[in-house]
């Protein structure tokens, strides 16, 4: 236990440069996407949250295959799914979502309130529930589920890094494309949601909640979770799929 905690808490401090470098690129994507629209920034959403399903798929069910070698295919694509899905959607929409809630990213500008206060106050005469409407306008924070909603792309997603893990489950790709992919996910998420200025200090807000939803989810969906169902798992298994520069120990074969 106290080697799986050590190796845990290792490959969070070995997370935790590639994640800060990739909450300074999702800023970057939200201020050049800042006025692009509701519309466009669900389309790079359903971009990024996918490729980040297919990314946490093939390193999970990976893991798991290799330290677990006689397991079947529907234990893996179980462990593999609910490892991807769900921990690509706590990081990509749930804690976005409570970042957006607790910054206030959702309150309307005073344009939107302008425009907002015209129309009611013409269809019904009375700026008593005008000022009602105003609660009720879609200027708070949406929960996005992307295997929800968006389920046709996500889903699938998430079968097909599972499937790549099955068949070649030493495939490796960067680290940081990893956490690159996922931050931007999460940071379209916010633009998806973001009414009000982005102002210097939101920004900072911004850039705090995007490390925390990719640095802590990427650990536990890429590491923690799945070695939890390894029946024993060696003590230097925290040296994963991600390809960190160097090989990979022997005992991992």
């Amino acid at each position: 236990m106290r080697g799986r905690i050590a190796a845990i808490s290792l490959e969070l401090k070995h997370h935790a440069p590639f994640t800060l470098f990739g909450a300074a690129t999702g800023i970057v994507c939200m201020l050049l996407f800042h006025n692009a629209g509701q519309a466009v920034n669900h389309r790079l959403f359903l971009v990024f949250h996918p490729a980040h399903v297919v990314l946490s798929a093939i390193v999970t069910a990976s893991l798991f295959k290799r330290y677990e070698k006689k397991t079947s295919l529907i234990k893996l694509l179980v462990i593999g799914y609910i490892g991807a899905v769900g921990v690509a959607t706590v990081s990509d929409c749930v804690l976005p979502y409570f970042g957006e809630t607790l910054l206030g990213v959702a309150l309307p500008t005073h344009a939107d309130l302008h425009h907002h206060h015209e129309g009611p106050i013409h269809d019904h005469g009375s700026a008593g529930h005008d000022d009602h409407s105003h609660e009720d306008c879609a200027v708070r924070p949406r929960l996005h589920l992307g295997f929800i909603e968006d389920w046709y792309v996500v889903n699938p997603a998430a079968l097909l890094g599972i499937f790549i893990a099955y068949f070649w489950p030493r495939t490796t790709f960067p680290h940081a494309g990893h956490v690159l992919v996922s931050t931007w996910a999460s940071s379209f998420h916010v633009l998806m949601n973001t009414h009000a200025e982005l102002t210097a200090t939101m920004l900072v807000g911004i850039f705090v909640v995007l490390f925390i939803a990719v640095w802590l989810p990427c650990c536990i969906s890429d590491i923690v979770f799945p070695l939890l169902f390894v029946r024993s798992a060696p003590p230097h298994a925290h040296v994963h799929m991600h390809a960190h520069g160097k090989s990979e120990p022997e005992a991992a074969s």
